[in-house]
């Protein structure tokens, strides 16, 4: 997990303690408010999304640092997922 997904969280985390605080004994904890939802890709789901690029482009650039990544599962196994955010942006779009 890079740096700015941990901070991410972090705030994500923060948020949701304070909004479900009590401040007084009468007031119930509030609800907590919808965040931007992250959809994550499969490396076959990234070739497809963009135009033109192979599977193998896309590990190579998880592999050199280019995509930020997050691999579930244990081990050299387990499956990468990336942000589709983060994949159009590298790629402009």
């Amino acid at each position: 997990m890079t740096l700015k997904e941990k901070q991410n969280l972090l705030t994500q985390i923060t948020v949701f303690i304070n909004n479900i605080a009590v401040d007084d004994e009468n007031k119930a904890p509030t609800e907590p408010k919808a965040t931007e939802k992250i959809e994550l890709l499969t490396i076959k789901e990234c070739a497809e999304a963009v135009n033109g690029l192979s599977e193998h482009t896309v590990r190579q650039l998880i592999a050199q640092g280019k995509l930020p990544y997050i691999r579930t599962g244990a081990g050299k196994r387990g499956k990468i997922l990336v942000s589709k955010a983060a994949l159009l942006e590298y790629f402009g779009g």
